[in-house]
């Protein structure tokens, strides 16, 4: 059992140094529709999840852990996380779904809101820089 954790751990911290190894600075990637959507029903299960009797302890640190891995992987092949902006966006979500309970539908509701207008944002400040540009 110990060694499976070690091997677990080992793991993962490889892939921590590996992904920030290779790790290029990126821009808030554009968020698409689809995008919002996935994160929206991915929010609603955190929020089913909770229902259904999971800590807000354990759903944080398994989200964290994901994310630490999905870091090792290229963004444009992550699926939502692909940089901190998104990775921050997700978790306040879940921190919300279990600080200040509602319905999983509504969380999921808020969750497309809050990313479509996020991803509104993103797109203003760059035709902004764009503009300044010319």
């Amino acid at each position: 059992m110990v060694t499976t954790m070690n091997r677990r751990i080992i793991r993962a911290i490889g892939l921590f140094a590996l992904g920030s190894a290779c790790a290029v600075p990126a821009l808030a990637h554009d968020l698409t529709l689809s995008e919002c959507n996935e994160g929206g029903e991915f929010i609603r299960n955190a929020a089913l999840a909770r229902d259904n009797g999971m800590t807000r302890a354990f759903f944080v640190d398994k989200l964290e852990e994901d994310l630490m891995l999905i870091r090792a992987f290229p963004p444009q092949l992550r699926w939502f996380a692909q940089d901190a902006s998104d990775e921050k966006l997700l978790t306040q979500a879940v921190l919300q779904v279990f600080d200040a309970p509602l319905k999983p539908e509504q969380h999921e509701a808020a969750f497309i809101m809050n990313c479509t207008e996020a991803a509104a944002a993103i797109e203003a400040d760059q035709v902004d820089k764009s503009g300044d540009s010319i």
